[in-house]
Parts: C-alpha cells; structure tokens; sequence
C-alpha cells in the first residue's frame, strides 16, 4: 500500500478522494482476482497524457499466474494501441486475443476502465494463465460469472460496495466459501467447503434452492442459538457491506456479505463464508494464557513484597551496621524485582515499559539509601524492554543506582546520580553518572570486594553484555557504563502464526 500512495503522489494528477477510493478498490479487489482466476494490475495515467503507471497488482490464489514478475512501477509509454490506453480514453472494456505471450505463457488480458462520476481516473488490467485455464463445471462456471458482474461493477465505479471493509486476517475469502443467492435471497449455487460448513453447524438437507435466512435461523435454533429472523434477513439482504459472526453450538462461521448490483444481475447477492471455530479456540485459549500469566505475575510481585518487608522488619532489629547494611541492600534488590513483576502483571504482552520500572527504581533506591537531599533523575528513555531482560537490567540499574549513592555521593549530600539510557536497534548502553568525588586512585573493577558489583559483572556476562566503571570524562564523579544487545521485545515469545488456507 505504502507503494501505491508514493506512485500515486508521484504521478498523475488524481484527487484525494480518488486516490482513497483506488487504495479501498485495492483493499477489495481479492475477491475479483480469485474468482476470474487471474492477475490484477492497477494502471493510473501520468500528467503526460500519453504515459500509464502500474501501482497496484495482485495474483490469484485459485489458479497459476500469468505475471511471473511484479510490474508495479512499470510505465507504459506513447503506446496508443495498448488496451490500457484504449479502454482509459474510450471508457469502455478493451479484450486482447487470449494467446497474447507473456514470458512465454499464453494469456488472456482485458482492460476495464475505473469510473468514479462519470469519469475514467484509472484502468483495471486482467490477466488470465491460458495453460492454467480449469476444467469447466459449477464452481468454475458460477465462479466466471460472478467475475463478469464485478467487471462490470468495476467499470461503473461500483465496486467495492459502501459498507464494513473486509479484514486481510479475519474476513472470508473465495476459497473459504462461496454461496450466491438470488434476488429472494434464495441459494443458486454454493461451493463445497459452503456446504461443509453447513454441514458442520448441523445441516441435513442441500443448501441449493433454499432461502438461506431461513436455513440457517432452522440450523441455529435446535442448538439453542436462537437468532432474530429479520435480523438476520436484513444482514443477508443488505444493500451494503457486511459481516458477522454466526455460533451454532461450539461451532463459529464468519459470514460475509457482499451486495451485487449491476444490469447483468439485479438483486443478486455473494456470501463468503469461514468456518473459524478453531481460530476462536486458539483466541480464547491465549486470552486465558495471557490473564493466567499476568495473574502468576501478581503473585510474584506480592510474595516478593511479603518478603522485601520480612527483611525490613529483620534489619529494624539487628544491632550490626554491617548486617543492617547487608538487609538493606538485599531489601532493595528484591523489590526491583517486584516493580518488573507489577508491571508485567498489568501488561497484555510480554514486553515492559522500561522507563517507569526505571523511575520506580531511583525512587525506591533514592529512599532507601537515605539520601534527603540527594536525588536521581532519568535523562532519556529505555523504550520497550523484553521481559527476559527486564528483571535482570532492574537489577543492574539497582546495584549501580545504589554504589553511586553509597560510595560516589558519601560526603555530597546534595549530588545527583544520572541514568542515562541509549536505544539503539539491536543494543541499549545505559549510563550511571554521580557528581561525587570520583573513584578511588588505584580503583580496579576486577579486584573490587563489593557484592553489588559482582552482582552486576555477573548479569551483564549473563546477558551477553559489557560493565566498565571509571572516572566520569566529561566531569566530576564516576561513570558506570552496561551495553547489552537488545533483540526487539516483541519476538521475545513468538507465538506460531494461525491461518486457514484457502481450499477449492
């Protein structure tokens, strides 16, 4: 789509409201590609007169194409005998011979002028595989008709009709279903896989010659599924677009309705139809997973508070600086990680809001330390963080955020610790910077006995990440540095994509 909006902007001269009609034509046009069994192409004309642009193409998915190469981009220049250039300037459907060669395969191409107000604004180009031409009968012979009635719906700027667009993931297609009715809404033809989902929501008899409203209120009412009979009238007589979810049992058929107008065939009717009962399955199953997960969460979160506040009560009655430090120190470490444990606990994905784990963090370490007039401030953004890495980088900020107050700030009661985190794609560098009077002369993170920095080292190496800690260069203080890779957060957990592949 992002293709077709630049040749668009790009060439011509069309206004916005053709332009929106053209990229919902586009958004539709499937439906006309499946059932004539050929390859679509969306042809605009140039300021100059005598040049056409390709902006849009599409390939069937109930036969073999007749473009092996993608030609949007393509131009056709000062060729006035070209159907495309035809049809535009004559306004009416240009057919070449059926055994035009297109990298050697016999094809037969169309041209179907666009009208939007009584003007021609673009050309529909039909490619047919003439090798891959199917073996005539019902489906194929009802399929080719329904095709020379969107054509038509094509050429009077009625197609697609007003109404619900179709959704590219959720909405049925051709091969999912296929059912035509009559200007009574009775059943003229419906395709197999029609039939088996009516099978499936408990029909006995055939589906063609009957009124179809009145079949599926008769297949839903024995299982208690009830339905407004003119409810469902209105949907399947409805002049317009529409779309809806029919439940019969444990059974869910998407039904969508797509109103024929055209002289060839007044009144006429098109139903696809999808039987989704294992796709709403698999939703439903992830919904429980997602609130089951985000429950499990909470409870983390609130036994690891139950056991921040044990520590607390713990350190109230030591008489040992040290121990009290040490329970201190370890109360801190344990609600960093409940704060990510919350935040997952009220999140849809996998994923964390990195920056308020961040300010929830200086603020905790911030109080405990004990620093009054001392403060810790965020300069930049974390982004999205994985939930993986979440805990771990929490902790991280913790033991650093914690060193800087302790050891980089003792005796500047008023300094300021500064985080400074840098996303980056595929990375994140964060930056822990105090104003404070610098390390030690002779100071080597290697050699170091603190526990929060072997914490830290062994996180980072964790994580496949760097820790360096030296005097600050661009002032006063020091500066602890981590980079770790950062793969993007929503591949964290992948789950196995769900389709229904279209069946004939």
């Amino acid at each position: 789509m992002e293709a077709m909006q630049r040749l668009m902007e790009d060439h011509g001269d069309l206004s916005a409201e053709d332009k929106a009609w053209l990229m919902r034509l586009v958004g539709e046009w499937q439906l006309v590609a499946d059932l004539s069994f050929s390859d679509l192409v969306l042809w605009i004309r140039d300021e100059d007169p005598h040049v056409f642009w390709a902006v849009a193409q599409v390939r069937p998915t109930t036969g073999p194409t007749a473009l092996e190469e993608d030609v949007v981009g393509d131009n056709i220049a000062y060729n006035s005998d070209h159907g495309v250039a035809v049809a535009y300037l004559s306004g009416s459907t240009v057919r070449a011979s059926d055994h035009q060669l297109q990298l050697g395969i016999p094809a037969g191409v169309s041209s179907i002028p666009i009208r939007r107000n009584g003007q021609v604004i673009a050309v529909v180009e039909r490619h047919t595989n003439q090798f891959g031409v199917r073996a005539p009968g019902s489906l194929e012979d009802n399929y080719l008709q329904i095709s020379e009635q969107l054509a038509s719906m094509l050429a009077n700027g009625e197609f697609p009709p007003e109404g619900e667009p179709s959704h590219p993931e959720r909405s049925p297609s051709v091969g999912d279903g296929l059912i035509r009715l009559d200007a009574h809404g009775d059943v003229m033809y419906a395709t197999p896989n029609a039939v088996s989902a009516y099978r499936r929501m408990g029909l006995v008899g055939d589906l063609e010659d009957e009124n179809l409203t009145m079949l599926t209120l008769a297949v839903m009412a024995p299982a208690g599924a009830g339905g407004d009979p003119e409810d469902l009238r209105a949907l399947i007589s409805s002049t317009t677009a529409r779309e809806r979810m029919i439940s019969v049992g444990m059974i869910s058929i998407r039904m969508r309705i797509l109103p024929l107008h055209s002289a060839l065939w007044p009144g006429e009717t098109l139903v696809l139809i999808r039987d989704v009962t294992e796709l709403n399955k698999r939703e439903r199953a992830l919904v429980t997973k997602d609130a089951t997960i985000r429950e499990i969460h909470h409870r983390v979160k609130n036994n690891l508070q139950t056991v921040a506040a044990l520590l607390r009560m713990q350190a109230r009655r030591i008489d040992s600086a040290e121990g009290k430090a040490a329970l201190t120190e370890a109360v801190s470490r344990v609600s960093a990680i409940a704060v990510v444990h919350e935040t997952l606990s009220q999140a849809f994905d996998e994923v964390v809001e990195f920056d308020g784990v961040a300010d929830r963090v200086l603020q905790m370490v911030s109080s405990v330390a004990g620093f009054s007039r001392s403060r810790a401030r965020r300069e930049g953004t974390f982004g999205l963080v994985a939930a993986e890495n979440a805990t771990s980088l929490s902790l991280v900020m913790t033991e650093l955020c914690q060193n800087a107050f302790e050891h980089g700030l003792a005796g500047h009661p008023e300094g300021t610790v500064r985080v400074r985190p840098l996303a980056e794609p595929g990375r994140l560098r964060v930056d822990v910077v105090d104003d404070g009077a610098g390390l030690a002369e002779g100071f080597s993170l290697e050699k170091s006995p603190s526990l929060g920095l072997s914490i830290v080292k062994t996180l980072m190496a964790d994580l496949g990440g760097t820790f360096e800690l030296t005097n600050n260069p661009d002032g006063p203080g020091a500066r602890a540095r981590i980079r770790m890779p950062m793969r993007d957060p929503h591949e964290a957990s992948p789950d196995p994509e769900y389709s229904l592949s279209p069946q004939g």
